[in-house]
């Protein structure tokens, strides 16, 4: 007997092998005697953070803090981040869906992105304490000045409307990416754009890094409408509009969609002395992570 303890053949194959050293077996009595010796196919598990920073559980109790603080406050709290690109064509949309035989769509072979009529960005913002959430189709590079835009969109279009007495509000985004603790103009724009043009303090704080998956808008939006389009190509962006618009849940879970066509350019560096006039409080603990941006 080898010292080999497992196996991803099949059970056919294992019944020809034992039959060629003289063992008549079939793959049903190979199967049962399997399991009858504790195996069964089992699929590799991510358990292991490559990116175990070690302030992390500390962050989050700092996030959480910063959460119940706002909530009490009656004050807005937005998880924001942008979901993963999205072709716009006749390409394959992963998931199925119920339809007649004959309604089966049909779609190109390769997803080759010549062929899509637009690659865009959506950028997601959730509110936590109103269970809704905002997307925003971007249709140019996924950008610091672009999410910065997205935010004063829904600042214009809904923040205002929903907290009329809005005086701060809290950021809750990842470590990397265009809203991300290191780019300089994301820092830049939110005082120039937001923070200096309607008066209020921006309290930002980010997720440690591989940490993504526990901001709010990921499991609580994002999850929700990959369900909704799940099986149906996004032939147009006014489809893709009306799969977002169309997102609900059993809480409640309310949708709104737009669209922004600006071009934005990638590689803007911001001098220190611009960055010198931005009005920022960094907090004593983790001040990479934590900070306030005031008029």
């Amino acid at each position: 007997m080898s010292a080999k303890k497992w196996t991803r053949r099949d059970t056919r194959s294992i019944s020809k092998d034992l039959k060629e050293r003289g063992v008549k077996i079939c793959p049903n009595s190979v199967a049962k005697l399997l399991k009858e010796e504790r195996y069964s196919l089992r699929l590799n598990r991510k358990t292991i953070s490559e990116t175990h920073h070690p302030d992390r559980d500390r962050q989050f109790t700092i996030i959480s803090e910063e959460k119940k603080r706002f909530e009490d406050r009656g004050q807005p709290i937005l998880s924001c981040d942008t979901k993963k690109k999205e072709l716009i064509g006749n390409f394959k949309n992963p998931g199925k869906a119920w339809k007649k035989k004959d309604q089966a769509e049909q779609v190109l072979t390769h997803d080759f992105r010549s062929d899509a009529v637009a690659i865009t960005s959506p950028y997601g913002l959730f509110e936590t304490l109103t269970n809704r959430g905002t997307v925003v189709v971007g249709t140019s590079s996924d950008t610091p000045a672009f999410a910065v835009d997205c935010l004063e969109l829904w600042l214009k279009e809904l923040g205002w409307t929903t907290y009329p007495s809005m005086k701060e509000l809290l950021v809750l985004c990842d470590s990397g990416g265009s809203n991300g603790y290191r780019p300089r103009l994301w820092k830049y724009q939110l005082f120039n754009e937001i923070s200096t043009r309607y008066g209020i303090n921006i309290r930002v704080c980010h997720y440690p890094p591989g940490t993504s998956k526990w901001n709010p808008v990921e499991h609580r939006l994002f999850s929700f409408i990959s369900m909704e389009w799940a099986g149906h190509p996004l032939r147009s962006i006014d489809l893709m509009l009306n799969y977002i618009r169309g997102t609900t849940t059993t809480t409640g879970l309310k949708v709104t969609a737009f669209t922004n066509f600006n071009t934005y350019q990638t590689g803007i560096k911001v001098s220190d002395a611009k960055f010198k006039q931005i009005n920022i409080q960094r907090y004593k603990e983790l001040p990479a992570w934590n900070y306030t941006i005031s008029p």
